[in-house]
């Protein structure tokens, strides 16, 4: 039996040990009057989940009871199930709870003011909201766009051109698996590019989620382009070669993306700092 095919019989049933854990949330929130609503983001308010899905679960709370609900974030987590290990941060204002049955709930706490539309809540699963403040949330955020301004569009820019110079850097110090970080990060920054062209929401940097797989939104041309640019090997010419085609794909997104914003492209200026290193 390999990776691949060991836990085949539990996978199966992940789908349904989920519900399970749906269930126990919703009997453990409903009853609680501290609990002004909560509901779900991420994958299962879309309805493209998986077998591999977690929850994303949001909690609103009153603010009398805010600072106690976060403090007791681990505890409450072990009412929904049998929890296996935590991996968030105890000042942190959310728990990352692993579950035995290999289903992971996140969870975030809030208070009412804190909730704000959002591009980022256009998709919402909800549970329990009787005074209709996440659907208004949810309804006020359907008209809001996602917006790539001329000031995220110089700091993307300047992290690239950081992550092409440092796998310069690496590479010269033997730090291989330092240089492998930094290709990947161009690689990233090259699929924020694709997100933004094509008026997707990109996720956080680095959270590779959904990029590839099934439920991807880049075409097969970017997702072979991705596969070409893995690394692993301790090879200065592949990494070479990677980098090189990893500039020349940022090049293309970088002109449609200036060109939807009005900056302009001084493109010796771009050469310059690319011939730093290739």
């Amino acid at each position: 039996m390999g990776f691949l095919t060991k836990h085949e019989q539990r996978d199966a049933c992940l789908p349904a040990e989920r519900q399970k854990l749906r269930q126990a949330i919703y009997k453990d929130l409903i009853k609680d009057t501290n609990v002004l609503a909560f509901f779900y983001g991420g994958s299962l308010a879309k309805g493209n989940e998986d077998h591999y899905s977690d929850l994303d679960l949001r909690i609103v709370v009153k603010d009398e009871a805010f600072e106690t609900y976060c403090s007791k974030k681990k505890e409450r987590a072990t009412n929904w199930g049998d929890v296996l290990y935590f991996e968030d941060f105890p000042l942190a204002l959310y728990s990352i709870a692993h579950f035995r049955s290999f289903i992971k709930v996140d969870t975030f706490y809030y208070r009412k003011s804190d909730l704000q539309p959002s591009v980022y809540l256009k998709h919402l699963l909800i549970e329990h909201d009787p005074s209709g403040t996440v659907q208004k949330l949810r309804a006020e955020s359907q008209s809001l766009a996602y917006l790539f301004s001329e000031q995220e569009f110089e700091v993307w820019r300047g992290k690239f051109f950081a992550y092409l110079h440092e796998v310069y850097r690496r590479v010269q110090r033997g730090e291989y698996h330092y240089a492998f970080q930094m290709v990947n990060s161009l690689s990233y920054s090259i699929v924020i590019g694709w997100y933004v062209e094509m008026g997707e929401v990109p996720n956080s940097f680095g959270d590779w989620s959904k990029v590839e797989g099934p439920r991807s939104p880049l075409s097969e041309k970017q997702l072979n382009q991705l596969a070409s640019w893995d690394v692993g090997n301790r090879d200065e010419v592949m990494l070479v070669h990677i980098a090189r085609s990893q500039v020349e794909e940022f090049i293309q997104v970088h002109r449609v993306l200036a060109e939807r914003i009005g900056v302009p492209v001084n493109q010796a200026w771009l050469n310059e700092i690319i011939d730093l290193v290739l």
